[in-house]
């Protein structure tokens, strides 16, 4: 999916942007530019620092160095500003299950200040946008999973902020949910609001403008869905049906010219080295083996692929 903004005025600019906790090192010196309308993907291992850079957009944590401005206000001498101009949702939103959906709404319109004379219409619009209406005055304890993830985004932008921060709003919800959030983010981005989510879903990252895959606290690549599949893995990708998986990722790994090699649903893709020998080796060396296994086809790589090679060496390391 292409970039849609209403025009290219960066919204969320980070130069630099580094945050430490004593020796470790979270967010290790970010550039990251995001413009207005535009919806940005935030894909990374648990532990990457997704979470981390979105608190110092959001002027709830101060960066150890490094600058970072967002709706044009600068995140270190101008937080509380900050706050007031964004939409923040995070993986755990804060909703009062013994109030009704309408309730938490009009609550949450207050906390925002958002003007007296305007609270009623912006709460319809909130219902309306997040096609709440016929629950209204539901409890939302009484709520499922995808209900409440709507209401929450409805409350994140009830005082109509420029720019909103999602931190994996996403998680636990089923999948048909999830496809209809992402209708209401689109809708928003149409309308000009930048938008930064960060998720675990790898089918998601389809559904925005730009991804940022970020490792140990570094973005390791950028660009479209499309830029990022198109910029190659530094080899030659091929899959291979073959049998047990366990034991033909093992044998592949240690075959020369693998650079990596992955399970993907029940079958293999393997990355070759392109100065090595062909594909057409690799189902005879299984069958060798005493394995079982169908002859190696050139693929093209899915943005699972570029994950997995981007990041997934560093991550098969981790606790």
């Amino acid at each position: 999916m292409s970039a849609n903004p209403s025009h290219h005025v960066a919204t969320v600019v980070a130069r630099a942007l580094t945050r430490r906790f004593g020796e470790f090192v979270a967010v290790d010196g970010i550039d990251l530019s995001i413009s207005r309308g535009e919806v940005v993907g935030f894909i990374g291992p648990n532990g990457a620092g997704k979470s981390t850079t979105m608190r110092m957009f959001c002027g709830l944590l101060r960066p150890t160095s490094g600058q970072a401005h967002v709706a044009g206000f600068d995140v270190l001498t101008q937080a509380q500003d900050v706050r007031e101009h964004i939409g923040y949702m995070s993986q755990k939103f804060s909703l009062y299950g013994d109030l009704s959906v309408r309730e938490n709404l009009r609550f949450f319109a207050g906390i925002y200040r958002v003007p007296r004379a305007e609270r009623a219409a912006r709460v319809e619009y909130a219902l309306s946008m997040a096609a709440l209406d016929a629950h209204a005055d539901s409890l939302v304890a009484t709520l499922a999973s995808g209900w409440k993830q709507r209401l929450a985004l409805g409350c994140a932008i009830l005082h109509r902020p420029p720019v909103l921060f999602l931190d994996e709003p996403t998680s636990g919800v089923e999948p048909t949910a999830r496809r209809r959030f992402w209708d209401l983010i689109h809708a928003l981005a149409a309308d000009g609001v930048t938008i930064l989510v960060s998720t675990h879903y790898m089918e998601e990252a389809e559904y925005c403008h730009r991804i940022a895959l970020i490792d140990r606290g570094r973005i390791v690549a950028s660009g479209s869905p499309a830029e990022l599949r198109d910029q190659g893995l530094g080899g030659e990708l091929v899959e291979i049906d073959c049998a047990p998986l366990g034991a033909a990722l093992e044998r592949l790994r240690d075959m020369p010219g693998v650079l990596d090699a992955a399970v993907f649903g029940d079958r293999l893709h393997v990355l070759l080295d392109a100065a090595g020998p062909g594909p057409e080796r690799l189902g005879a060396g299984l069958r060798d083996a005493g394995l079982q296994a169908g002859e190696a086809r050139r693929v093209r790589p899915s943005l699972e692929d570029v994950f997995v090679r981007q990041v997934g060496g560093h991550a098969h390391g981790a606790p």
